[in-house]
């Protein structure tokens, strides 16, 4: 065949110039787009023209454009095939519905139920349902992604516990044609209360100097002294830079002496500058059974330091107590502190879908695993609905390469908030859908912390919730933090540890996702990743984690896990807190599906359920 498609492309006047890669990728359009050799030397003098070209060449470069304009004449053609089909709006629906109930009450006969007379259904139902056409007809256009067989299977299940009347009911993958045009079971609206969204919106960023980054991180270092000091613990610290014999107790941040990774012979600690003018010291880690420590990290040392140029530590403290009133605790945390709770207040439940992007594969810009996770999602029926970015991937090929003939604001608004529109209208005014933006999102601002979404129409913002990244919200008393810059996977290149002499390795995830609720940052690492915009303008309150989260949302490029982390000692008064950490994975990977989570919260981590999901 590629010998027809060399033939028709000369027939026509063009040459190619790189022959071999060039109808390589002609075949295979040919073969997902059903497509015959004349067929598509037509469509890429159309595009040909359309690119106002002037040489008759044919490059390889020009491939990733092609395929886009071949996609584009695809989806227009259905749109052109079903045309004669009406598109109802939620008045019909309800409409229907409503003579149904009369002819019920009258005792007429009701609506036949052969083929011939069921509605046909909305097109905004089937971009919900995951079918590209408003028929639900079998697409002509083959991906990758639609021909995956593995369809939302469970990976694993964390705390797989018997299913209860408040849990979502079991429902069928296929959606059959009476569930279509339906009234969606109604579900209770679930509170929600934004806790910690900074910066605002239109904040002004990359003004940061010197002397901003400077006072980031010792006030850092300042916070973390005040806070050990003042859990009775410990004394006042005292410099570590000065020789001693007596064993002294400081605080400080961990540096790496180089531009390399940290190792055990280049750890410096690096004090306040109210104890050691901000000096450095080496630390001599070689006597502790065990440690983990990456740059930035503020830690404690009780040790000695007999020369005045190494500090020996003989014991480390890596975490730093929450202070927190009995007041702002979670009812179930009172419970287990033996406090009282408000009788009439709500049990901290929640029902939640947990996905991060990108949204689309990497050989199209369709959006085909959103709308497989809407569909998904329209079937379980949860209270929230939390989808973090990238969402208009700026790492996506066809983006990098700038093939598109729309604008990135056009893109997230017709491919992302459409979708989530109909949605929200599809499903009734019980669901939220909480929008988290990442500095990888080609439509936003590139910086970190980062700004919300400006949500536009304004309607929707009473249903789709904008938060910035990092953010923390409350809903159904259930208190959540998520970021969306992979932290996990930045910490796991940078820290070097030592296991306990009984031979344990420990969870390493575990580890990492532990040393930002012990540092109380959501981005504890200095310096950050080349990768990541840090504005320490804008960092010191928006970073900061005042209160440990009952859920704590981390995606990452890592396999995606579920940990439960048990703090010990991390808020005064009580002896011990738990936190369910996630990473949902990615929604796709290349050209293929990836993974999402699928929660249902019930007053702790332990009576939790979660399930990690192909898509």
């Amino acid at each position: 065949m590629e010998e027809e498609i060399k033939a028709e492309f000369n027939k026509s006047g063009f040459s190619l110039i790189e022959e071999e890669d060039i109808l390589k990728k002609c075949l295979t359009f040919c073969i997902n787009y059903n497509l015959d050799p004349s067929d598509l030397v037509s469509s890429w003098e159309v595009y040909f023209i359309n690119r106002q070209q002037n040489e008759p060449t044919v490059h390889d470069a020009q491939m990733d454009g092609f395929l886009l304009h071949l996609q584009n004449e695809q989806k227009e053609a259905f749109i052109k095939d079903e045309s004669h089909l009406h598109v109802y709006s939620s008045n019909d629906v309800d409409m229907i519905l409503n003579e149904q109930l009369e002819d019920v009450k009258d005792g007429l006969p009701s609506t036949p139920t052969d083929g011939s007379n069921k509605p046909h259904s909305p097109d905004s139902i089937n971009r919900i349902s995951g079918s590209n056409t408003p028929s639900g007809k079998q697409s002509k256009l083959v991906t990758p992604f639609g021909q995956r067989t593995d369809k939302f299977v469970v990976q694993f299940t964390v705390n797989n516990l018997p299913k209860t009347d408040n849990q979502w009911q079991k429902d069928n993958v296929e959606t059959n044609d009476d569930d279509i045009i339906r009234r969606v079971q109604s579900s209770k609206r679930c509170s929600l209360q934004i806790i910690k969204s900074e910066p605002e919106p239109g904040c002004r960023f990359m003004y940061d100097r010197i002397e901003d980054r400077f006072n980031s991180l010792e006030n850092r270092i300042r916070k973390h002294i005040t806070r050990l000091v003042s859990s009775g613990l410990h004394d006042e610290p005292t410099d570590p830079t000065v020789a001693a014999q007596k064993s002294i107790f400081a605080v400080g941040m961990i540096c790496c002496d180089g531009e390399g990774h940290l190792n055990e012979k280049s750890i410096l600690l690096q004090s306040s500058i109210e104890h050691s003018a901000g000096r450095r010291v080496r630390l001599d880690v070689q006597h502790l059974s065990q440690y983990s420590l990456f740059p930035g990290q503020v830690v404690g040392i009780e040790g000695n330091n007999p020369s005045g140029h190494c500090l020996i530590a003989s014991k480390l403290i890596d975490h730093i107590p929450f202070s927190i009133s009995v007041d702002g605790l979670p009812p179930a945390k009172k419970r287990a502190m033996g406090q009282q709770t408000d009788p009439s207040r709500t049990m901290a439940e929640l029902s939640m879908i947990i996905a991060a992007g990108p949204f689309t594969t990497t050989d199209n810009l369709l959006f085909e695993p959103l709308s497989e996770l809407l569909a998904y999602a329209s079937r379980r029926l949860p209270q929230l609905l939390l989808l973090l970015g990238p969402f208009i991937d700026s790492e996506h090929p066809v983006i990098k390469k700038g093939t598109v003939d729309k604008t990135f604001e056009e893109i997230f608004s017709q491919e992302i908030l459409r979708r989530l529109q109909d949605y929200t209208e599809y499903m009734g005014s019980a669901v939220r859908i909480i929008l988290v933006p990442s500095t990888r999102d080609a439509n936003h601002d590139f910086v970190f912390p980062q700004p919300a979404f400006d949500i536009q129409p304004p309607h929707l913002k009473d249903q789709i919730t904008s938060l910035s990244n990092p953010g923390v919200f409350d809903a159904n008393e259930v208190k959540v933090g998520c970021c969306t810059v992979d932290i996990v996977r930045h910490l796991s290149g940078e820290e070097i540890s030592r296991n306990s002499m009984d031979g344990s390795s420990g969870d390493r995830m575990s580890r990492l996702a532990n040393h930002i609720l012990r540092q109380h940052s959501f981005y504890p690492l200095y310096p950050p990743s080349e990768s990541v915009p840090l504005d320490y303008s804008l960092a010191p309150e928006a970073l900061q984690i005042s209160s440990i989260p009952d859920i704590l949302v981390l995606p990452s490029d890592l396999a995606p896990f579920v940990k439960v982390l048990s703090l010990d000692g991390m808020v005064e008064g009580e002896e011990q807190v738990q936190c369910m950490c996630v990473n949902p994975g990615r929604l796709s990977k290349g050209m293929g599906g990836g993974t999402f989570l699928e929660l249902n919260y019930l007053e702790s981590p332990d009576s939790t359920t979660v399930s990690v999901i192909r898509i």
